[in-house]
């Protein structure tokens, strides 16, 4: 290799210096971080970087893309980065006032659409809520696959209801989602009205979160992660608030960190209006979700 060649910085020499960068940095993915950040800087899909390794990004990309490599060395996600998260086959809007979309999530998802497939109900009108919806991701992909059901989507962030509103027009389902500002269920009548309640509340013990990767615990926000000093705080509010506002039956399906299922699974077994509480595991094999009934 010439002299000259050496200087060029091509596609494929950014990548492999971002790449050596990001894993000196702590990146648990270097390689894919640094495709996706220099797509977003080249305003192309990250596959047509390989066709034009041999390329020489003009002096626009190359000042965006470096931008960009500095914030993530710094610790700020990839997903705050270009400002979207995938999550269940779909692309989701994401800032610093939501919660950055989790693969453990998807649990959630399935196992409320299953239980529907497992009672006859997924055409039926049904009534959901998602509890601490941040982006908007739970009810949004529910109601993707549930076409005649509606929804309450609750948040005690504005700006994290701000997102979701633009991720449910994104997704064409904004009709059938009614977004709120609350904590909890405090808002909702204590009737029971609703068919399921979802929710991926913060689960998160203090002490846990001081241990927190920078990543997480510097930029992503605080109260939709700690939930209380033990972690079940929250979840057990979240129990007493949910089970009088389901219809008999109805099921309360909720994530929470497998440090504290069975903490949460001994108060369940306390709360006379729940009956028959599933555990799902998710592809760890951790415990993940908690899905119980209200009693008949």
């Amino acid at each position: 290799m010439s002299a000259e060649q050496a200087e060029k910085w091509t596609i494929l020499r950014l990548l492999e210096w971002t790449t050596e960068y990001f894993g000196k940095s702590g990146s648990d993915s270097p390689r894919l971080d640094a495709e996706l950040l220099l797509s977003e800087a080249r305003g192309c899909e990250r596959i047509e970087l390989y066709t034009a390794f041999n390329e020489e990004p003009g002096d626009e990309v190359r000042t965006a893309f470096r931008e960009l490599v500095r914030r993530r060395g710094e610790g700020t996600p990839v997903s705050q980065l270009l400002g979207r998260k995938e999550f269940y086959s779909l692309s989701f809007r994401v800032s610093e006032d939501t919660l950055i979309p989790r693969p453990e999530t998807e649990h959630l998802v399935i196992e409320a659409l299953d239980e529907f497939k497992r009672q006859g109900q997924s055409k039926e009108s049904l009534q959901i809520a998602d509890v601490g919806t941040g982006s908007g991701i739970i009810a949004i992909c529910l109601a993707k696959n549930l076409p005649n059901a509606r929804f309450t989507a609750i948040d005690i962030s504005a700006a994290a209801l701000r997102v979701a509103e633009t991720n449910a027009a994104a997704h064409k389902v904004q009709d059938r989602i009614q977004f709120i500002e609350g904590d909890l269920l405090a808002k909702l009548p204590e009737t029971p009205t609703l068919d399921m309640i979802c929710s991926n509340p913060p689960y998160v013990s203090e002490a846990e979160y001081a241990e927190l990767d920078k990543s997480v615990r510097d930029f992503e926000p605080r109260q939709a992660l700690v939930g209380g000093p033990d972690g079940t705080e929250t979840i057990v509010r979240l129990i007493a608030e949910a089970l009088p506002r389901l219809k008999p039956g109805g099921r309360l399906i909720f994530e929470l960190s497998p440090m504290i299922v069975d903490q949460v699974i001994e108060h369940l077994a306390h709360v006379d209006a729940a009956e028959d509480v599933r555990v799902i595991k998710d592809l760890a094999g951790h415990k993940r979700i908690v899905s119980v009934a209200r009693s008949q």
